[in-house]
């Protein structure tokens, strides 16, 4: 897995989850990539953040307790905010796929899809080189293909 740290600007990921042992997952993920990366259990602990830095990507649950992540994504894209959007979900509901797709996220993954799909998506999102060992296919910018 190859690391963006040196010699690149440093790349600011929020990660929204009510999953706690997930959310510390991902964080353990994203940091080896060598993302910078902050962790919010809602939507509105997000919104409510005074001090976050200024992301250039996050990745949302679709199922949050409180503000879904795609009640964020509209609420965000309603005051011209721009930052990358990749949703994950753990209950892929066709409907609520291609709501998440029309709203122009930049990825779309189930919480069992591969991690290396995800760096990938992120490292597009973000406009950084991918990795050439990923096995993320060209589809995987925008969605997971597995429907399974």
């Amino acid at each position: 897995m190859q690391s963006w740290g040196a010699g690149h600007a440093k790349v600011y990921v929020a990660v929204v989850d009510d999953d706690e042992s997930l959310c510390r997952s991902l964080n353990r993920l994203l940091r080896t990539a060598g993302f910078q990366t902050v962790a919010y259990a809602s939507a509105e602990d997000l919104l409510e953040d005074s001090k976050r830095p200024r992301f250039d990507c996050l990745v949302l649950d679709i199922q949050l307790k409180g503000m879904s992540g795609l009640e964020l994504c509209q609420r965000l894209a309603a005051v011209r905010n721009t930052t990358p959007i990749i949703f994950i979900t753990a209950d892929d509901d066709p409907e609520i796929r291609a709501r998440a797709l029309a709203a122009g996220c930049a990825g779309y993954f189930r919480k069992t899809d591969p991690g290396d799909q995800l760096l990938g998506a992120i490292r597009r999102a973000v406009r950084l080189p991918v990795d050439e060992t990923s096995t993320a296919g060209p589809d995987s910018a925008h969605h997971s293909t597995d429907t399974n």
